[in-house]
This record gives structure tokens, sequence and C-alpha cells, in this order.
């Protein structure tokens, strides 16, 4: 078995001067690594944040989606299915129950796959076996849906 680590930093960037001494304190933060751009980070606008950077919520829907993405598109070059372009507009569900905290009910994917050389349907059975390859989807308890579409390429283009 090979083990890796991804060690990430995140700094909370949000005290104008009196820390957490009252309920409306700021949720801004900066995620970051060696090698990558930092990351703005905050909290939803209904927890609190200012909505316009990237909260937990929505890194956590990405991570699905993108681990998908990158596995399928593993899948496809394997498989000999040229994908020429892939947009996953993915859509994670919250349930908030008060004070008791909340989850995801469920994230669900939905490419739109093109492709120019392979078979359609099984580009479209691929996405079962990405779901089964991902790790980040294979971590998570929530339950991920894939409602995936397949297009040709036109020719010529």
């Amino acid at each position: 078995m090979k083990n890796f680590e991804y060690p990430i930093a995140v700094e909370w960037t949000g005290n104008d001067g009196l820390g957490t001494s009252n309920s409306r304190f700021g949720r801004d933060s900066e995620i970051s690594t060696s090698n990558k751009p930092t990351l703005i980070g905050s909290a939803p606008r209904e927890f609190g944040g200012d909505g316009t950077n990237w909260s937990p919520e929505d890194l956590f829907v990405a991570a699905v989606s993108q681990c998908h993405m990158l596995t399928y598109l593993h899948l496809c070059s394997r498989n000999g299915i040229v994908v020429d372009s892939y947009r996953d507009d993915a859509v994670g569900r919250l349930d908030v129950d008060g004070a008791a905290g909340g989850q995801f009910r469920c994230v669900e994917l939905r490419p739109n796959v093109t492709i120019s050389a392979g078979d359609p349907a099984a580009a479209d059975a691929l996405h079962a076996e990405a779901s089964k390859g991902c790790f980040v989807g294979r971590s998570v308890s929530s339950p991920i849906t894939v409602k995936a579409t397949t297009t040709i390429a036109a020719a010529g283009s």
C-alpha cells in the first residue's frame, strides 16, 4: 500500500481587532500549500460569511466533482474514448438541523461530456467505474449520484 500526505494550511484572516468577542466576527481565511495559489476562503453567506469567497461547502462539492472528472478522464484514455470537453455543473445538498449541525444529504454530479472517438455507451458506462475509483468520493458518507450526458463531437469541429 502506498501512502500520501497533502499538507494544507488554513489561516483565519477575519480578525478585525476584536477577535471573536461577538458573533459577527469575520469568517475570512486563506487556504494555502507549497507552490500553489492561495485560495481565499470564508463561510457561505447563510452562515455569516460574505458569500464571495470559497467556502468549505463549495470546496467539498468541488473536490468530489474534480476527483470524479480526473478518474473518468483517465478511464476514457485507457479505453480508447477521446474526450474533447467535460463540464460538470455539480450541486451538493446540505441539510442543517439548527444548533445540532448538519451534513450533506447528497452530491449530484451532472457531467456534460463531448467525445470525438469511442463508443458513447461505453463513455456513459465509465462514470460508474469512475465513481468506484474516485478517492474523494469513496471517502465521504454522502451519496453521490451521476447524471451524465454524452455528446458526439460534430465532424470538423
